[in-house]
């Protein structure tokens, strides 16, 4: 492969009306992959990736992700066979933990997500490659099920996952890994390690999906100041300690992450924003997502902050540069 897959993320903030005209953008702009968010309590990745997959006749459609514990484990591989046998190949489905205060709003918390996640990718990919499956897990628990209409071509599922127990987990059960942003190639170098530790001598293909921040203009500063907002909470979001820790930041992300919010985003050096985004003009953008490809991704995702539709305008030079 030349060039990465490149994809575009469609907010799950928006309404979902819209999904169905930002999805033809997107394979209009020449993209290969349009991926839809499900997040608590917007709107539902399997609804809004169907009306994707439905005003598209080429591009793929990913659903990152769908919260593995939200449902059961028969019914999202129902679902996920219908969406591919009605748009053969043009499928991908993350599967992840969820967000666990999410999780437990909802009364869906497991005592242990790594074993919850995994027993979950193990029966809906076996599902949808037409198993009958019977497993009594401490999350699943299925008797003799088997689908009775399995696709042709069983979409890959990914695991949308973190830190290094879970890469693990992806790398033992999942068809390929969907990294969430902010991802810079340190990150992603780290994250590729895990992965294989939990491979260990399976040799089948992993491909992993990222995620990342996005905003392009033709002058850099104005880029990089649209994204400190979003940089600003990821410095300090505990969550996001996995994707930071690889860039051996120390003392001074520490010392960032300690100031009063509005304070933060002007106290982020450049240097970093260039490192977990793609950022600046077009062509500094290319030479990013070129990077992220070297360092092991195989399809990248912009996530456009600002204007969605002007960003997506702005950013169909990208296919022509990486192409050529």
């Amino acid at each position: 492969m030349n060039r990465p897959q490149l994809g575009v993320q469609i907010p799950c903030t928006l309404p979902a009306a819209r999904t169905t005209d930002l999805a033809r953008a997107v394979e209009s702009a020449g993209f290969d992959e349009v991926w839809l968010v499900e997040d608590c309590f917007f709107t539902g990745g399997i609804a809004t990736s169907a009306m994707a997959l439905a005003a598209t006749e080429r591009v793929r459609v990913g659903i990152g992700i769908l919260p593995a514990v939200a449902r059961n484990a028969a019914f999202t591989a129902m679902e996920l066979a219908a969406l591919a046998q009605a748009h053969p190949g043009r499928l991908t489905a993350g599967l992840g933990h969820g967000v666990g205060a999410w999780m437990r709003q909802i009364g869906a918390a497991p005592a242990s997500p790594l074993t919850a996640l995994g027993e979950h990718l193990d029966a809906v990919r076996r599902l949808l490659a037409g198993e009958e499956v019977t497993v009594q897990g401490r999350y699943v628990r299925l008797d003799a099920v088997r689908l009775d209409l399995v696709p042709e071509q069983p979409p890959l599922v990914l695991a949308g996952v973190r830190g290094p127990k879970s890469l693990e987990v992806s790398g033992r059960y999942a068809d390929g890994t969907l990294l969430a942003e902010p991802v810079s190639r340190a990150y992603l170098t780290a994250a590729r390690a895990s992965i294989q530790r939990g491979q260990g001598v399976d040799t089948r293909p992993h491909p992993v999906t990222v995620y990342t921040f996005f905003h392009t203009d033709d002058d850099p500063v104005r880029a990089r100041d649209a994204l400190r907002p979003k940089l600003a909470a990821a410095v300090a979001n505990p969550a996001w300690a996995a994707h930071l820790e690889p860039l051996g930041l120390g003392e001074r992300l520490t010392e960032v992450a300690a100031l009063p919010e509005e304070q933060r985003g002007a106290a982020i050096p450049d240097s970093w924003i260039d490192e977990l985004a793609v950022v600046g003009t077009i062509e500094d953008c290319a030479r990013q997502i070129a990077g992220l490809h070297a360092a092991g991704a195989h399809s990248v995702v912009l996530t456009p902050i600002g204007d969605t539709v002007e960003q997506l305008r702005r950013a169909a030079p990208l296919n022509r540069i990486l192409a050529g």
